[in-house]
């Protein structure tokens, strides 16, 4: 099988990742765990350098041979959509794909807490949704501005490196801007976006301090903004922000924060126990006075009693969305414990509570 036959057939597995490497059978990931593809054989130099000469021009094939690493998306087959890498390991070629559904599903159906149904309809502010890689922000963040796409008139810009999901005004109209082909940075683009009369910004990821303060800025002057950080929980995601600033700019920025942040949302997926597919464990920090108190009088630590006493508010701990799933059936023990901030903590509340995982029809304790 050449490239694109590979890619073709993991797809149709339900593959969201695909790892291709020369001189290894294709990886896929189905449903968070990885398993070499059957019935395939190794990767070779020479099918991996003619898709890439298919899928990339001049230019970006020299970037890729002078900094050994590029980022792009690309259509391969019948419209199929993927964020690629290409990098090198041990001297040889390899591609890590994300498959890209061709359209946004509802936020509705993708199993997240109502509250965060209700971030999109904020007039500004910060809205962060963080989390490892593969673990659904992505999705997440285009669900949200699509929600806002259709129901509302406003103006969206997206600063993507690159851009997944292709979206097409409606009620409002969208701009997507990829990192490297429409701008040079997302800093670049932030600051040229404030003159663009955004109503919406979308930050692929806020990577630096210049991406940083420009994003806290652009939401700070009154637009709503979203962005992702790679952090787990919402007490690291402020921490994180605060860290990248200098000691003698940390007090600005904690008031700053203070003021514009609204909401954290931090995702983990598991594998679903009662069916084929995945589920989010998430937690969510909404900013009312005590969060905001918290930030800026520099008492993050106590931000996780914050929220999980702040259900009434929306709030939930990841540990608290662990436990509602695992009662449900929806995880086993053995993934709650794994992905629990405090296993042993969850280990008593399954004998406090008495949470006992739903058996799905046909499968044995």
């Amino acid at each position: 099988m050449n490239i694109e036959e590979i890619l073709a057939s993991a797809v149709t597995k339900g593959a969201s990742d695909i790892l291709v490497i020369v001189g290894m059978p294709p990886i896929i990931r189905i449903n968070t765990e990885l398993n070499a593809m059957e019935q395939s054989e190794n990767v070779d130099a020479r099918s991996f350098e003619e898709f890439l000469a298919r899928v990339l021009d001049e230019k970006a094939i020299e970037f890729l041979n002078t900094n050994r690493d590029i980022d792009f998306s690309a259509t391969i087959g019948d419209g199929i959509r993927f964020r690629v890498n290409v990098h090198y390991q041990n001297g040889s070629l390899a591609m890590a794909l994300r498959t890209i559904k061709s359209s946004v599903p509802p936020m509705e159906k993708l199993g997240l807490p109502q509250t965060i149904e209700q971030l999109p309809n904020l007039p500004r502010g910060l809205v962060l949704v963080t989390g490892p890689t593969g673990s659904g922000k992505s999705t997440t963040l285009a669900s949200m501005i699509e929600y806002i796409n259709a129901n509302k008139s406003e103006h969206i810009i997206t600063l993507e490196d690159p851009v997944e999901y292709v979206l097409t005004s409606k009620s409002s109209v969208i701009e997507q801007r990829e990192i490297g082909a429409d701008c040079p940075t997302f800093a670049s683009g932030l600051r040229h976006a404030l003159r663009q009369d955004p109503d919406v910004i979308l930050v692929g990821e806020m990577r630096d301090l210049e991406t940083t303060s420009a994003t806290i800025t652009a939401a700070e002057t009154g637009h709503l903004v979203f962005s992702t950080l790679h952090t787990v929980s919402a007490a690291q995601t402020i921490e994180r922000i605060i860290d990248i600033y200098p000691t003698s700019q940390q007090g600005l920025i904690r008031t700053m924060l203070a003021n514009t942040l609204q909401a954290v949302v931090s995702q983990t997926l598991f594998q679903r126990a009662d069916r084929s597919g995945v589920y989010p464990g998430v937690e969510v920090m909404i900013c009312n006075t005590a969060v905001r108190n918290c930030i800026r009088e520099d008492k993050i630590y106590e931000i996780p009693s914050v929220i999980e006493t702040g259900r009434r508010f929306g709030m939930q701990t990841l540990d608290q969305s662990i436990l509602d799933a695992l009662a449900k059936g929806y995880i086993t023990q053995e993934a709650a414990l794994e992905k629990s901030s405090d296993p042993i903590r969850m280990r008593k509340n399954f004998n406090d509570t008495g949470v006992r995982q739903r058996v799905p029809v046909g499968a044995t304790q």
